[in-house]
């Protein structure tokens, strides 16, 4: 059981991890720019791939109707509190609580996580599709409509000349693995207790 324990600790920490390399990227290749712009985001904050980039895809996206990309945005304020709250939340688990609480974590962690995707998805819906009609450069569909630029939530898609990735980075991986082992944990508490 105490195997259990450590894991379950060791996820709780690992989720940690967020504070310190970015959750996801988004990057512009284009043959204008030779080389790429991009854009990191982390659970606070987004910040330049290379110095300037999101002062320059601001003024880029200007021209097409697009929002600038702000400087804070609510979540900023909203996901570090509800990973440190998680973070005590399970090392709490991991030393006082049944190891049928570390899959109570897991899921728990797992519905935050979703709709984390779900909230990132909604932003780019919006900053992709919600353009100023007064914008210089308008661009139509084959079918008429108004050409929206969101770039991909994971991968990478054509917009225009451009090409967007869209990918996650070592905070993801953190959180993933950080997860993962609370998963494991609960494996291992129930398998220590059928032989005990």
């Amino acid at each position: 059981m105490i195997k259990s324990r450590i894991l379950m600790g060791l996820s709780a920490v690992l989720i940690l991890g967020l504070f310190l390399f970015p959750l996801w990227n988004i990057t512009l290749e284009a043959p204008q720019y030779p080389i790429p712009l991009g854009m990191d985001i982390y659970i606070n904050d987004f910040a330049d791939t290379n110095p300037h980039d999101i002062k320059n895809i601001n003024l880029m996206n200007h021209y097409v109707g697009m929002k600038y990309i702000p400087e804070s945005i609510p979540e900023f304020q909203i996901f570090p509190v509800v990973i440190i709250i998680m973070s005590v939340l399970g090392l709490f688990l991991a030393f006082k609580a049944n190891y049928k609480w570390f899959l109570g974590w897991f899921l728990l962690m797992f519905v935050l996580a979703a709709a984390g995707i779900y909230d990132f998805y909604l932003w780019e819906h919006d900053y992709g599709h919600n353009l100023d009609p007064k914008a210089i450069l308008k661009f139509t569909n084959k079918d008429g409509t108004v050409m929206g630029f969101q770039p991909p939530l994971f991968g990478t898609k054509d917009i225009l000349n451009f090409k967007a990735h869209s990918y996650p980075q070592f905070g993801a991986y953190f959180l993933a693995a950080g997860m993962a082992l609370s998963l494991v944990a609960y494996i291992l508490g129930k398998r220590f207790k059928k032989l005990h």
